[in-house]
C-alpha cells in the first residue's frame, strides 16, 4: 500500500505544473470529461476499424471515420466536408497547406 501511495505522490510531483494549468488559464476545465465524451466515439470507431479484414483497409476507414466524427464535433455536415476536401485534393491543393483542409478550418459554400 505504501509503495502505491508513493508512486501516486511521485506522479503528482513530476506533473505538478501540468496539473495546475486550469488555475493559470481560466479557459481550461478542471476535468476533461466533456472532451473525453466527444472523442470516445472517434477512438472506438478507429479501434473497430482494425477488424476491417485487411490492415490497410482498416487504417483507411479509421482515417475517414476520424474525419467524419471531427466534422460532426465542429458542427459541419460530414458529406459536404468530405466532398469539398476530396475535390480540393483532386484539384491540386498544396500539401504544405494541408491544415487548411482540416474540419475546424472548413467553410461551407452555399
Amino acid at each position: 500500500m505504501k509503495i502505491r501511495l508513493g508512486e501516486k505522490l511521485a506522479y503528482i510531483h513530476r506533473h505538478w505544473d501540468e496539473l495546475q494549468t486550469f488555475l493559470r488559464d481560466g479557459r481550461v476545465e478542471i476535468d476533461s470529461n466533456n472532451v473525453e465524451n466527444l472523442i470516445r466515439p472517434i477512438a472506438l470507431t478507429r479501434k473497430n476499424a482494425l477488424f476491417a479484414g485487411h490492415d490497410e483497409g482498416g487504417r483507411s476507414w479509421a482515417r475517414i471515420a476520424s474525419l467524419i466524427a471531427t466534422a460532426k464535433i465542429n458542427g459541419i455536415e460530414p458529406f459536404a466536408y468530405l466532398k469539398a476536401t476530396l475535390k480540393a485534393v483532386a484539384a491540386g491543393h498544396p500539401q504544405a497547406k494541408i491544415d487548411d483542409l482540416l474540419p475546424w478550418n472548413f467553410e461551407p459554400t452555399s
